[in-house]
């Protein structure tokens, strides 16, 4: 069968995302149905956002195999696969994908804690005396 494919990732999550044209607009994360994996309706709205932006929502089933991170760092990276997978079915679609900011891939990351410091950042409380 043919499918377009496309990866994302965020944070430390990675998500490869399958696109079956000719679908109803059902979409399995992990072998789960979406709503089952995530459970927050957040998540669920963020990752399906690229879909509502172009108006396709009905015309694929979407196959995911997400892995690491958390739940919102693999929504977010699910979101960028399934933005990157309508892009290769039409590239036609690149100016809504890119005004809705789909096509960006969220560089932020935990920050990783320095020597002498508790975190990242924050230092010790400083005593005069």
């Amino acid at each position: 069968m043919e499918y377009y494919e496309a990866v994302g990732r965020r944070k430390t999550a990675t998500a490869r995302v399958r696109l079956f044209p000719g679908g109803e607009g059902n979409v399995i994360v992990n072998e789960r149905p979406l709503d089952e994996y995530f459970v927050r309706d957040g998540d669920v709205m963020h990752l399906m956002a690229p879909l509502k932006a172009t108006a396709t929502e009905h015309r694929f089933n979407i196959s995911v195999h997400v892995m690491g991170g958390g739940m919102t760092g693999q929504a977010g990276a699910v979101r960028l696969g399934i933005a990157r997978a309508l892009l290769e079915t039409d590239p036609e679609l690149r100016p809504v994908l890119r005004k809705g900011g789909f096509l960006t891939r969220d560089a932020r990351a935990k920050e990783r804690k320095k020597p002498g410091l508790k975190r990242a950042r924050k230092a010790p409380q400083y005593t005069k005396r």
